[in-house]
């Protein structure tokens, strides 16, 4: 429940003298303090900005993507909306004062923060260049604002969304649902997700959920031991994401940007605090069920999605890389003719003006392609020494063109290294 509030300063790069602080967490006699209930805010922690800023030069707008605060999954102690928590919000750099900010979760329990970089791409509007700031989200939502005035794109809705029964507990009575983009990933959890390789798979799967609270996204986490005699909530996207600190990558000329997600369900369940300042607290260990290790859900578990802007519809959606091993060589599945299934990863990408690269990212497997950037066809793959653990960049040194990421993989005991790969040096202007 205690802990330090995040707030964010401004500096002068030449003198070193501070000129703002903005605090994520309002205090005293500022904007939405009345949104933490109970002076919450004098004990209420996190609402930090942990991903990278944004910055729009030619405005003097800086773009935020505000945490989750203190706890991830019990609100109890800061009723509420809790503004600025799990909010993109748009900065003047030169006082620091907000010029707009829009909360993506009101009274976040379920560790939907923010975790990427706001994107800032201009975008063509009925003939109209559009200056747009996108934030691709834990809950697979893509948010898109006009950047100067804050305006959706597209219409937001609020819609209702279930309460909580965690003694102490008040969910938000309603939750901002963007009318468009669609999600770039699944969003909740019924018996039509569960994963149906085969009958037999399927009965499993529906008997390993039985005792467990499924439903729509916003399904609030429950008691281990709740009085209905479940053991918890399942929600999807988990608390991991959806998109994740990998980000996504943006195309100005097309108008579409691409992003990496993961189809992992997480179990939320709460139990009494005995030892911390919380009432209660998540499960240390709370284990997802599994089919002998295989997910309850049905695949893909990874994709790469492309969003066009112009029309706030998806271009395109792949698996992020083939099936796995520990998917494909599954003696459940033995003889069984399986989709593409994608890994259980976020793909690290970089758009070019000709191609998308694409490495698998933490959990998939150690594979690096260039794919065609309209359709998502792979024109290109290559094994690589150890899984993608950062995003590519591309440079050009003496006449050639480099893409470089960093690899690595620690439960294998292979240690972190750059790897680079270059075009031909008799390759002109390229």
């Amino acid at each position: 429940m205690a802990n330090v509030p995040g707030f964010v300063r401004g500096f002068d790069v030449r003198t070193g003298k501070e000129l703002w602080r903005f605090n994520t967490i309002p205090q005293a006699g500022e904007p939405f303090v009345d949104t933490w209930e109970r002076d919450s805010w004098k004990f209420t922690g996190n609402a930090g900005v942990w991903a990278p800023f944004s910055a729009d030069d030619a405005l003097g707008y800086v773009y935020l993507g505000v945490e989750a605060p203190t706890g991830d999954l019990y609100g109890g102690h800061r009723l509420g909306d809790n503004v600025y928590s799990s909010s993109l919000v748009c900065l003047d750099v030169r006082t620091g004062k907000v010029v707009w900010h829009f909360q993506q979760i009101h009274h976040d329990i379920w560790d939907y923060d923010n975790t990427t970089a706001p994107m800032l791409i201009d975008v063509n509007r009925n003939g109209r260049t559009v200056p747009a700031v996108a934030l691709l989200t834990k809950q697979a939502f893509t948010y898109v604002f006009d950047r100067v005035t804050g305006e959706p794109l597209w219409p937001i809705e609020e819609r209702p969304v279930p309460a909580s029964d965690v003694p102490g507990e008040r969910a938000a009575k309603t939750q901002p649902f963007p009318i468009r983009p669609p999600a770039f990933d699944r969003q909740g959890v019924t018996l039509d997700d569960l994963a149906d390789f085969t009958p037999a798979i399927r009965a499993r799967a529906v008997e390993a959920v039985r005792g467990y609270r499924l439903g729509a996204m916003y399904q609030p986490p429950s008691l281990a031991a709740a009085p209905d005699g479940t053991k918890g909530t399942i929600i999807l996207p988990g608390v991991q994401g959806g998109a994740q600190w990998e980000h996504g990558a943006a195309d100005p000329e097309s108008g579409l940007i691409y992003v990496g997600s993961a189809t992992q369900p997480s179990l939320v369940a709460l139990e009494k605090s005995k030892d911390s300042d919380m009432d209660y607290v998540a499960v240390a260990g709370a284990a997802l069920p599994t089919i002998d290790g295989l997910p309850i859900v049905k695949p893909p578990y990874g994709r790469i999605t492309a969003i066009d802007l112009k029309s706030g519809e998806i271009a395109w959606q792949v698996p992020n890389g083939d099936t796995p091993p520990a998917i494909r060589d599954h003696p459940l599945l033995k003889g069984v003719t399986l989709p593409r299934t994608g890994s259980r990863s976020r793909a690290g990408l970089l758009a070019t003006r000709t191609l998308l690269f694409a490495g698998e990212g933490w959990g998939g497997q150690p594979f690096f392609r260039a794919l065609d950037k309209a359709t998502g066809a792979t024109v290109w793959e290559t094994a690589i020494p150890a899984v993608q653990t950062g995003p590519p960049v591309t440079y050009l040194h003496q006449g050639r063109q480099y893409v470089a990421f960093t690899a690595g993989d620690q439960e294998r005991g292979i240690p972190a290294r750059v790897i680079a790969f270059a075009l031909p040096a008799t390759t002109p202007g390229r």
